[in-house]
Parts: C-alpha cells; sequence; structure tokens
C-alpha cells in the first residue's frame, strides 16, 4: 500500500515539475529556437513518460474483479446516501470524461421492497487511489431514466435522503418518473422529474436538494433544505404559469407534524397553518393582513383518500376561481382532475361578489370527479329579489375552452322590486314565483345562452320562441341595457 501511495505521489511531482519547467519558458520560445527544444529529449522523454503513467493509472480499474468492484460501490453507496443498490448487470468502466462506472438494470431496494428501477447508473469517483479498491471514494452518482414506486408508507422518500452527508458527493436524477400509489396500487398521479439533484451548500451549510418536474403537465420546481439539528425542513415551491409561489416550515419533532406556508399569487400573500400524520391532513388558510377577510379550512384524508374544503370570506372574485387565466381554468385544461381517484369537495361562503354589488350571500358547493367539476346545489341572492339555485351543473374542458352547463332554479322573492329593476310596463308585470331555465356559458368567449324556460312550472312556446336570438356577450354596459330589454320582452310574451 505504501509503494502505491509513493507512486502517486511520484506522478504528482514530476507533472509540477513539468508545469513549471514550460511555465518559465514557454513565453521565451521562438520558433527558431525550437529545434533545440526537440532535442531535448530529456523533457519529451518525461512528458511521454508522465502520460503512459497516468493513462495506465486510469486504467488500473479494469483488473478488478467484477464481485470486488459491485461489492465496494454497493457499500460506499449506502454509506454515503443510505441506499441499498442491487446491479443486475455487469459494471462498466470507462477514464473519459472522468473515472466511472456505468450498469444498466439497477435497483433500489427499501425494506425488502424494489422502490426505483434504474435504467441507467453512473458512478464517478476521485482520481485518488484508483490503486486500492478498497479506497474509492466517489464524488457523484447519476440515476437516469429511473422509475420510482411511492405510495403513503414512503411519501418522505426523496426528504429523507436530505440527512445524509453531501460534503464530497453528489446525487443527480435526471429523466425519471415517480409513479405514487394508493396502497390497492391504483397510481394515483405521475411525477416527471426532469432534473434533480441533492449537494451541499457551502453558504448555507446545509444539504440541498433541487428538482425541476412536471406533473399533470404542469411544470414546477422545488428546493429544499434541511436543518437536522431543529427538526425543519425549509421548501421552496414554483408554479411559473400559475404565477405561484409556495415557501414552507415543516416541523417533524412529533408524530403529528405541524408547519406554516407563505403564499405569493398574482402578488398577494396568503398563510397556511397546517398539521399532518400517516392518516391525514389538516389545515387553515387566511389572507396575511386579515384573517377575517378570507379563512378556509380543509381536510385530506389517506385512507381512504379524499378531501373536504370548506371556507369563508366576506368577499369573494370569481374570476380567480373560474376565470379564462384562472389556477382551476388552467388545471382543468392540464388534465390534472381526470384521474378516477380524486374525489375533491369546496364549499365556499361569500358575503359579497368582487366587481357585482347586486349580487350577496353567494354559496359555492362543488365536487371534483374524473375531470369535471359539479356545482350542484350553488346558491346566490340577487339583494332581495330572488334566490338562484345551480342544479344538473358542471364545468368541463371542450376542444380546449372551458364551459359551464346547467339548470338553475329562481325562486322569487319580491316580484314587484324585480319589475322596478326592469322598469317593466304595468301591463305586462304579472305574478311569478319561480323560474327554471337551461344555460351554457363559455368562459373564454364570455357568451351566455339561456333555453328552456319555465315560468311557475309551466313551458311556454312564445317565451321560448323569443330565446333563439337571445345571449349574452362580455360584461359591459351595453349588456345591462341589453339584459332589461330582453327580460321586458320575454315578460311581453309571457304576459301576453
Amino acid at each position: 500500500m505504501a509503494k502505491q501511495n509513493s507512486f502517486v505521489k511520484n506522478l504528482k511531482n514530476i507533472s509540477k515539475s513539468i508545469n513549471s519547467l514550460l511555465e518559465k519558458n514557454l513565453n521565451k520560445l521562438k520558433f527558431d529556437n525550437f529545434k533545440i527544444l526537440a532535442r531535448n529529449n530529456k523533457i519529451i522523454l518525461s512528458v511521454v513518460a508522465v502520460f503512459i503513467f497516468f493513462i495506465s493509472y486510469l486504467l488500473v480499474p479494469t483488473i478488478y474483479k467484477q464481485d470486488d468492484i459491485s461489492k465496494k460501490l454497493k457499500n460506499e453507496l449506502l454509506s454515503k446516501f443510505n441506499l441499498e443498490f442491487t446491479f443486475n448487470q455487469k459494471l462498466n468502466y470507462n477514464f473519459l470524461p472522468r473515472p466511472h462506472f456505468k450498469s444498466k438494470d439497477t435497483l433500489i431496494i427499501k425494506n425488502q421492497k424494489n422502490i426505483a428501477e434504474i435504467n441507467q447508473i453512473k458512478i464517478y469517483v476521485s482520481l485518488d487511489n484508483l490503486f486500492s479498491i478498497k479506497n474509492f471514494n466517489i464524488n457523484e452518482v447519476i440515476l437516469e431514466e429511473a422509475n420510482f414506486e411511492l405510495n403513503s408508507k414512503n411519501t418522505n422518500f426523496f426528504f429523507e435522503i436530505l440527512d445524509n452527508n453531501f460534503l464530497d458527493a453528489d446525487l443527480k436524477i435526471k429523466n425519471s418518473n415517480l409513479f405514487f400509489r394508493n396502497l390497492d396500487k391504483d397510481v394515483l398521479f405521475i411525477n416527471k422529474i426532469k432534473n434533480l439533484k441533492y449537494y451541499y451548500d457551502q453558504n448555507e451549510l446545509k444539504n440541498v436538494l433541487y428538482s425541476e418536474n412536471e406533473i399533470f403537465n404542469t411544470p414546477f420546481s422545488l428546493v429544499a433544505i434541511n436543518d437536522e439539528d431543529e427538526k425543519k425542513l425549509y421548501t421552496k415551491l414554483n408554479i411559473d404559469f400559475a404565477k405561484l409561489q409556495i415557501e414552507n416550515i415543516f416541523n417533524y419533532n412529533n408524530d403529528t407534524k405541524s408547519g406554516s406556508a407563505s403564499l405569493l399569487f398574482n402578488k398577494k400573500k396568503s398563510m397556511i397553518n397546517y398539521k399532518t400524520n400517516k392518516n391525514f391532513f389538516e389545515f387553515n388558510y387566511y389572507d396575511e393582513l386579515d384573517k377575517q377577510r378570507f379563512l378556509y379550512n380543509g381536510k385530506f384524508n389517506f385512507k381512504p383518500f379524499y378531501s373536504t374544503l370548506d371556507g369563508n370570506a366576506e368577499e369573494i372574485n370569481v374570476s380567480y376561481l373560474f376565470g379564462t387565466n384562472a389556477i382551476i381554468s388552467e388545471l382543468l385544461r392540464t388534465g390534472i382532475f381526470n384521474n378516477k381517484n380524486i374525489d375533491f369537495k369546496l364549499n365556499i361562503n361569500a358575503n359579497k361578489i368582487r366587481n357585482n354589488r347586486n349580487f350577496v350571500n353567494f354559496f359555492l358547493k362543488s365536487k371534483i370527479q374524473e375531470g369535471l367539476i359539479d356545482i350542484d346545489n350553488t346558491k346566490i341572492e340577487w339583494n332581495d329579489k330572488s334566490i338562484i339555485k345551480l342544479t344538473d351543473t358542471l364545468i368541463f374542458v371542450k376542444d380546449g375552452k372551458l364551459f359551464l352547463d346547467g339548470k338553475s332554479k329562481i325562486n322569487i322573492i319580491n316580484v314587484t322590486n324585480i319589475y322596478k329593476f326592469f322598469l317593466t310596463p304595468k301591463n305586462f308585470r304579472k305574478k311569478i314565483k319561480t323560474i327554471d331555465l337551461g344555460f351554457s356559458y363559455s368562459f373564454d368567449e364570455k357568451v351566455l345562452m339561456i333555453s328552456d324556460i319555465m315560468i311557475d312550472g309551466k313551458y311556454n312556446q312564445k317565451v321560448n320562441n323569443k330565446l333563439d336570438d337571445i345571449y349574452f356577450r362580455g360584461s359591459g354596459i351595453q349588456n345591462k341595457i341589453y339584459l332589461k330589454n330582453m327580460i321586458n320582452n320575454l315578460l311581453k310574451s309571457y304576459a301576453g
């Protein structure tokens, strides 16, 4: 062993001497005395000898037995990353662009189960100690085209890797997939890992995970930093297309974990406090400046998987939920809700609707299943005039566009005030208690179509004939005038 280390030391000394000699004389070198330098056999022989020795040194690992290399690398990977690898094919050695071992069809084992199948693994080793297989030092590992299998029992797999020592070795994962399954082994979602890296940050003096991903065709990036001393995990999630950024501090001291997250969405900041364990995730969400202005409470159950979300707000902007560029609209277009295993309920109470003072006491009751949003039994009051209730109503995507289709039942509270609002002539003012109608709305084109009106439970052919040429576009002042004229024309047909 001493001889091997001495040989390596001599190689380094020879290399330093040559560099020093070239440094001193290269600037003085002229074409006229190039022949003199060429006749200096000592320099040429030294360079050739060092080159041959260096190449020979790089090729030393090729003479080692495959079993010895496999055993050494497996132990080293287990020691550095706490990951148990199984090599099903031969480990091939290459010294370009730097010394590394490469293999196909590799597995990661955890709790005696395959947690990942890796198409190709590259294990880079330090130039030091190539003469000694026992002293191989891994400085980088790259996993390519790997498929990870996770479920509720091992959801922390990627974060647990942060507990290891990355001071002298990085771990990278490229062009891979993460399949998250329920306990029945059904796939809940697939996360595409484009580029993931574990490394040691010299400034933070902590391990860092940086990952670029895509889920349900939605790209996002994630940064995670683990503080082992305080038992805290810091994460930062960026979803650029939705202009959403989430910074989170997660405390994992106890069995039931807790944390707080700051959300920056379209330059508006809000907060989430939460707690979780292996069975559930509970949270409350509020506006950072005014907790009473915007408050949600929710719970996600993992066994079985379903979720509920209840919210209260003094005022709500419906366009944030279902507008053309709203986050739910964008997610619907990506197909994120098409999974048959998704069961999500959202209920919101709001006293006011932003930019529409005529509507109050809005109650949204929604359910997301198989790519559709069901908003049956959603209610809203039109001042003190009527209560509007939606039935058989769905929000969906068709040909890349967002639509709302359904039926509405309007219970008239004060028909006299309605006639006053629309300036209806007195000879058209009949008593009306209920109005039922069908409707279709395009969020992208902002066009509303109405059909099949029934007044007090009766279908009136004259009224419905008028609907053939009626539609609403946009939300400008002209539509308000158009609305009054249209309503009065319908009332005229009904009264006649």
